[in-house]
């Protein structure tokens, strides 16, 4: 916080001194800077808190392609399917599971995850199948 505490002093005393020229690229910015100070620190107040937010920006980027794929969806239906299908790739990346073998999983034990559906989420499922193949092959 110091750093950025001497930063904010130095483009003040930039400006006051007349330094840098209130109209130029760097003065404007610094200007900007200045005005929204506050807002742009915030995140410095809090220990570990990243200095982007590229995580939200790639959920984003998902979110964005699944609305273009949409367009080519041909009935309501469709939609939903494909929706359900993007929200179940997207968990199962966020939870380091490939999401064809989490899909193909799901298909070849299609019974057993009608009678325990919550054993059979992205994080945990590998388990389940690795109890179910061990109780197929006793």
């Amino acid at each position: 916080m110091k750093s950025a505490q001497r930063t904010h002093k130095w483009m003040k005393a930039q400006l006051a001194k007349h330094k840098v020229e209130p109209n130029s690229g760097i003065g404007k910015a610094i200007s900007y800077l200045l005005n929204h100070w506050s807002k742009l620190t915030l995140f410095l107040s809090q220990a570990g808190a990243p200095i982007d937010n590229n995580v939200v920006e790639r959920a984003l980027k998902k979110a964005i392609l699944n609305r273009r794929n949409a367009f080519f969806y041909k009935t309501l239906n469709g939609a939903h399917t494909g929706d359900l299908l993007m929200t179940l790739i997207h968990t199962c990346e966020l939870n380091g599971t490939n999401p064809f073998d989490y899909l193909t999983e799901l298909l070849r034990y299609s019974a057993a995850l009608s009678v325990h559906a919550s054993e059979w989420m992205p994080w945990n499922y590998c388990e389940t199948v690795a109890r179910l193949t061990r109780l197929t092959a006793a």
